[in-house]
């Protein structure tokens, strides 16, 4: 399936210094806001209570919102949880009662305030400690996924097109990271689920595109290498904007429809997307041409002649 057709290659090259400067600018911006504002770290990393509520009809969340924040639990969290009829009560972690005392209590509280009936369906605690321990178990995922593709894309191209790779990847996630700080969105294991999945998606595309560079490379003697490039790029965007937009299609339906409790999550992907495709185009490949990517390097070694004249295998 085409979507687009072409009869010149489009000059996505024409921009690269652009790209190059805008996207420094935007990694350099997020890390400034990682570093001043932080993250907003979810009970997963923090700590904390979580209640599960089941209803016999709908639950009026504004209502246990005000229930709780006049019971001196401003900072709780009430959401639905999959149903109107299923609540989710998260509490940070606090010095005031025992943790584990504290779903119990405030579900006495809400119970013996509201109308309508209700039975707790389910209590979990995240102790401190363990939250550090899922915060650094955590960046190591991330860290270590992508020292695997670093080793991977290191074997399997040249050495300009994988760094490349690696340098558009890690400003994808950079660049996610920086919009959760700017937000403040809350960032718990589904969003580090989305990061993850993010980082196999975008080098999914850049590796696409580096496959048809090569190709390109080797099927086109004549042209510089930025018509190469442009023409590599231009060959595989019918592939690039059907798989974002049908990927996007499906986030937008888990933002729109899926709850609260997955906002993180297709925020997370969303975004990412957006910017690791454009990554794929601009970002990966305009760092392998600046660093001087030539025909020479992509075209494979001639074969050895033996003294006869014939080709060793």
């Amino acid at each position: 399936m085409q979507l687009f057709k072409f009869d010149t290659s489009l000059n996505f090259m024409r921009f690269r210094w652009f790209a190059v400067g805008l996207s420094s600018l935007l990694v350099l911006l997020s890390i400034a806001l990682l570093l001043t504002r932080g993250i907003n770290w979810g009970l997963d990393f923090t700590g904390g209570t979580v209640l599960e509520l089941s209803f016999a009809q709908a639950a009026n969340l504004d209502l246990l919102r005000q229930h709780l924040t006049q019971a001196g639990y401003a900072e709780a969290v009430v959401q639905f949880f999959g149903s109107s009829n299923d609540v989710l009560v998260r509490l940070p972690s606090g010095a005031s009662a025992v943790q584990q005392q504290l779903g119990e209590q405030v579900f006495q509280l809400l119970q013996a305030q509201s109308d309508v009936a209700m039975t707790l369906s389910r209590v979990e605690f995240v102790g401190p400690s363990v939250g550090e321990e899922l915060k650094q178990d955590g960046g190591l995922a991330v860290l270590v996924a992508l020292l695997g593709i670093l080793v991977y894309v290191g074997f399997r191209f040249e050495w300009r097109l994988s760094l490349g790779a690696v340098l558009a990847l890690a400003h994808d996630v950079i660049l996610t990271l920086g919009l959760f700080s700017l937000l403040q969105i809350e960032f718990d294991l589904t969003v580090l689920a989305a990061i993850l999945a993010l980082i196999g998606y975008s080098i999914n595309d850049t590796i696409v595109v580096f496959d048809r560079v090569r190709e390109m490379f080797r099927k086109l003697r004549d042209e510089s290498v930025l018509e190469t490039v442009n023409q590599a790029i231009t060959s595989t965007l019918n592939r690039t904007v059907i798989t974002s937009a049908t990927t996007m299609l499906v986030l937008f339906v888990l933002y729109f429809k899926g709850g609260a409790l997955i906002h993180g999550f297709a925020t997370a992907l969303l975004f990412g997307i957006a910017v690791g495709t454009y990554s794929s185009v601009y970002v990966a490949s305009s760092v392998a041409v600046l660093l001087g990517l030539s025909r020479e390097d992509l075209m494979p070694p001639k074969p050895v002649e033996t003294e006869e004249g014939e080709p060793l295998v």
